[in-house]
């Protein structure tokens, strides 16, 4: 069991503390709008401190977004493994829609400045995503060999899968009006869910397209 000594927790919090701050910053007014100053004011610490844990502005966001996928790499896994039958999909979205309010901040540091970042996004790629897809293809594969579901290509499944996941995060903000309730959010991951679970074509007679 590791022992941290008052100085390493003080440290240790500091730190905490700056990432939080950038979290916050870079949510509001993007990497770019946040300077280290500013991420030192709201963090409460000089910026010469800032610098002692971090060599740039750019190593406090790779670590917040690559720390960020990793959180939700883990509710993957933790969801996935919770999952009552392979049919309950709704149960993953709605989840994921109810937990947004707490971590929006986080959501939009990781999906939007990846975006502007190669050396953030090659490493998110390299050590998240992967993971991610890697989890969710055994998953379904699982699922095809039981036969819940019909076979196709796995890896396909879970990337569809990966990028509903995505947009469930964000639904209040992009599909959703801002303070859906319960109710609104239950009908979109169960909407979510139909259409990832039986597509949107009308089957004729005998199940076929």
């Amino acid at each position: 069991m590791k022992v941290f000594t008052p100085l390493q927790t003080s440290e240790t919090q500091t730190r905490t503390r700056i990432l939080k701050a950038a979290q916050k910053l870079f949510a509001r007014h993007g990497y770019d709008g946040t300077t280290t100053r500013d991420l030192a004011q709201e963090a409460g610490v000089a910026e010469g401190t800032l610098f002692r844990h971090f060599t740039n502005k750019k190593a406090i966001l790779i670590e917040l977004a690559t720390d960020g996928w990793v959180d939700i790499l883990t509710d993957l896994l933790t969801e996935l493994s919770e999952m009552s039958s392979y049919k309950a999909v709704a149960q993953v979205m709605r989840r994921r829609m109810l937990n947004i309010s707490h971590n929006s901040d986080m959501m939009k540091v990781c999906f939007l400045e990846a975006q502007f970042h190669p050396d953030l996004r090659d490493k998110i790629q390299s050590e998240v995503i992967v993971k991610m897809t890697d989890v969710a293809e055994a998953f379904f594969e699982t699922a095809m060999e039981k036969g819940v579901y019909r076979r196709m290509n796995s890896k396909i499944v879970a990337r569809v899968f990966l990028g509903m996941f995505a947009i469930a995060g964000f639904s209040q903000q992009t599909l959703l009006e801002p303070n859906a309730s319960p109710q609104a959010m239950q009908e979109m991951a169960e909407g979510l869910a139909d259409i990832f679970l039986n597509g949107v074509l009308l089957k004729e007679e005998g199940g076929r397209f």
